[in-house]
């Protein structure tokens, strides 16, 4: 299995040394580039063609939710895994609007950053609990207002809407309601394309 190229673009050159000595002790992973700026990003990016982008949001130049639009809609097959220090809940929703397929909070275990990375390159979208809570609340309030998707689900299935817009992980909530991680997994996959709501990535979180 060739190693997934990987492009670091944060602003502080530590981070960027800390992020590389971490993806280098993980398997199946290649950092090929890094980069302190949002436009010097996509002058690399169109030449080292990297399979993944972490991106920090706060970057002079231009910053990381603009440069994240205007790398995936260049390179579509490039996925993009903020890292921030902002849990604010319009930075998530802006840098999933914008292309990203993860949003990761800087004070996170390097635990989280392998599970991110395990769900990115599986077709998932992964969010940090901590920001994944306030995204799911907002839709499942939503719901509420308006009425329409959320009429048609189950009675378990609105449990685990629920619990997950707690921020609850699936672990947690298979031993609220006494079911296996399996069917609470099924659960969330099935919350997903029945309420088409693909932006929503707290319903892939841990």
């Amino acid at each position: 299995m060739r190693p997934v190229r990987v492009l670091l673009a944060d602003d502080h050159t530590l981070v960027r040394a800390g992020l590389r000595k971490l993806l280098e002790s993980m398997p199946n992973y290649e950092v090929v580039g890094e980069v302190g700026d949002g436009l010097a990003l996509l002058a690399m990016a169109e030449k080292l063609q990297p399979g993944l982008v972490l991106m920090d949001i706060a970057m002079p130049g231009l910053n990381g939710i603009e440069a994240t639009a205007r790398l995936v809609k260049a390179w579509p097959g490039i996925r993009v895994l903020i890292l921030s220090m902002h849990q604010n809940e319009e930075y998530v929703r802006q840098a999933l609007r914008h292309g990203a397929v993860a949003y990761l909070l800087k004070d996170a275990a390097p635990m989280e950053l392998e599970l991110a990375l395990t769900a990115v390159l599986r077709g998932e979208t992964y969010l940090s609990p901590a920001v994944s809570k306030g995204v799911v609340h907002d839709y499942v309030q939503r719901l509420r207002d308006e009425q329409q998707p959320g009429d048609s689900l189950s009675p378990r299935q609105r449990e685990v809407l629920q619990l997950i817009a707690e921020g609850l992980s699936t672990k947690d909530i298979a031993r609220r309601l006494d079911l296996s991680v399996k069917t609470v997994d099924t659960h969330r996959s099935q919350l997903m394309k029945q309420l088409d709501i693909h932006e929503v990535a707290g319903l892939v979180s841990m």
